[in-house]
C-alpha cells in the first residue's frame, strides 16, 4: 500500500504559519515536518531545499495579498470607497494575512530580495489606493498623500501602543478612514 504524501500546499501553509509566529529563522524543515506530523522525506519531493520553500511561501503570500485580495474586492463590487475599505480589511484585519504581512516586513529589513518583493507588493497596493482615491479626489498630490496615509494607518495601527482617551483603537482608525476617504463619520461620530 502506498503512503500518501503531505500535499505541497500544506508545507507552504505550515511555513507561512511558522513565519508569522517566529520569523524566517523559525522555518525549518524538521520543525515543519514535526508540526505536520510527518517525516521530512516528503518535503524533498516538492522542494529542492529550504530556500525553495521560502520562495514558494513568498509566492503564495504575494498572490494572496495582491491578486486574491484585488480579485475579491472587484467581485464583491461597490463604490471606490467601499473597495478601499474592503481591501484594507482583507489584508490588514485578516487574522491570517496580517501576521504574515508583518513578518515579511520584518524579514525584508534584513534580506534585500525579500525587500524587493515587499516593494512590488506594496506598489500594487498603492496603485489600487491611487486608482480608487483618484475617483473622488482630482489633485494628484492629494491622491498620493491620502494613499500614503491610508497605507501607514493600515500598517502602523498594529504597532502603535498609544491610548486614545475614551475611544477605542478601532474607533480612531475608522475616523481616520473617514478623513482619508472624504466621507462623513458614522452617526455616532466615529465612536
Amino acid at each position: 500500500m502506498a503512503t500518501a504524501r503531505t500535499p505541497r500546499d500544506r508545507w507552504i501553509e505550515e511555513g507561512l504559519r511558522t513565519l508569522a509566529a517566529g520569523g524566517p529563522d523559525a522555518v525549518r524543515v524538521e520543525a515543519l515536518a514535526k508540526n505536520l506530523g510527518v517525516t521530512k522525506g516528503g518535503f524533498y519531493g516538492y522542494f529542492a531545499d529550504r530556500n525553495a520553500l521560502l520562495e514558494a511561501m513568498l509566492d503564495t503570500w504575494e498572490r494572496e495579498s495582491t491578486d486574491e485580495v484585488i480579485g475579491r474586492v472587484e467581485r464583491e463590487g461597490g463604490d471606490p470607497k467601499t473597495k478601499i475599505h474592503r481591501a484594507g480589511r482583507l489584508t490588514f484585519s485578516d487574522d491570517r494575512l496580517r501576521p504574515i504581512d508583518l513578518a515579511v516586513r520584518d524579514w525584508a529589513r534584513r534580506d534585500e530580495a525579500v525587500a524587493a518583493r515587499l516593494r512590488r507588493v506594496d506598489n500594487v497596493r498603492m496603485d489600487l489606493l491611487r486608482d480608487m482615491i483618484g475617483t473622488f479626489c482630482s489633485d494628484p498630490d492629494e491622491v498620493e498623500a491620502r494613499s500614503l496615509i491610508a497605507f501607514c494607518v493600515a500598517i502602523g495601527a498594529h504597532f502603535l501602543a498609544a491610548d486614545h482617551g475614551d475611544r477605542t483603537r478601532a474607533q480612531v482608525v475608522a475616523r481616520a478612514a473617514d478623513l482619508i476617504l472624504d466621507r462623513a463619520p458614522d452617526a455616532d461620530g466615529g465612536r
